[in-house]
């Protein structure tokens, strides 16, 4: 499978049709793309041309012999921060691709399941892979990047985080994954973690499969795969748990 030929996808084919979702990379290290994208249902999926990859080389756009990006920080201070006019000379070279300009940041609004689905159902999106300390703040405000976290906790760069975000929002592209209605019973979904999943064979290690999966009442299996999804949401995740009360609760007043 060529997937660096897909890389450079025009936003349109040659008779003038749409291309699928399209994905625009800015990175110091693109050669890390697509990286697991390009393997197993993604991988198929972006040969295939459901979606497509663009990268670019942030460095390309330095204006110095040494290709220099980043500098020392004002003010004193560990580490150094990506300057803004190489960052924005970037994002100028990619102002015809589609959807909007994403920044991997610890300090950014978290990533879930919401904001996938809202990716997929758009026509893409462009994502600056930061490094070092980060960017320069001003090339943050003139660009309006919208900052995104996938946590709280902190990466050597943008790159890993761009390349989980990118999958939670390929995998729910019509085509992708198949079965519609399989992805709508997955974590985060109705806003509770999945239930308790079971499979072949029915004993194991003395522990046998619930009863009720194997009754082949739906009716039962249903009732008993929503309380054990509550039942999980609440003991793992409290801070889901209220949220999911809350819209209930919400949904009952009306």
């Amino acid at each position: 499978m060529d997937v660096r030929k897909r890389q450079d996808t025009p936003a349109s084919e040659p008779d003038g049709s749409a291309v699928g979702w399209q994905a625009t990379v800015l990175s110091l290290f693109p050669e890390m793309f697509p990286g697991p994208l390009g393997l197993s249902l993604a991988g198929k999926a972006l040969n295939s041309g459901v979606w497509s990859l663009k990268t670019l080389d942030i460095r390309q756009f330095a204006r110095d012999k040494h290709r220099s990006v980043d500098d020392t920080p004002f003010g004193g201070g560990a580490g150094m921060v990506m300057r803004p006019d190489v960052v924005d000379a970037a994002l100028a070279a990619v102002e015809d691709r589609p959807g909007p300009r994403l920044y991997l940041s610890p300090r950014g609004r978290r990533f879930d399941q919401a904001r996938a689905k809202a990716l997929a159902d758009g026509p893409g999106a462009v994502i600056v892979c930061g490094r070092y300390e980060g960017l320069d703040e001003r090339v943050i405000a003139a660009r309006g990047l919208e900052e995104v976290s996938l946590g709280d906790f902190v990466l050597s760069g943008g790159e890993p985080a761009a390349l989980a975000m990118m999958d939670a929002v390929i995998r729910l592209l019509p085509g992708v994954m198949g079965a519609a209605d399989g992805l709508a019973e997955e974590s985060f979904e109705e806003g509770l973690l999945e239930y308790p999943l079971y499979t072949q064979p029915r004993e194991w290690n003395g522990m046998a499969v619930p009863e009720v999966l194997t009754s082949g009442h739906h009716a039962k299996v249903k009732a008993w795969r929503r309380s054990e999804a509550e039942t999980v949401t609440r003991e793992r995740r409290p801070d889901l748990w209220a949220r999911y009360l809350e819209t209930k609760q919400r949904a009952e007043r009306r």
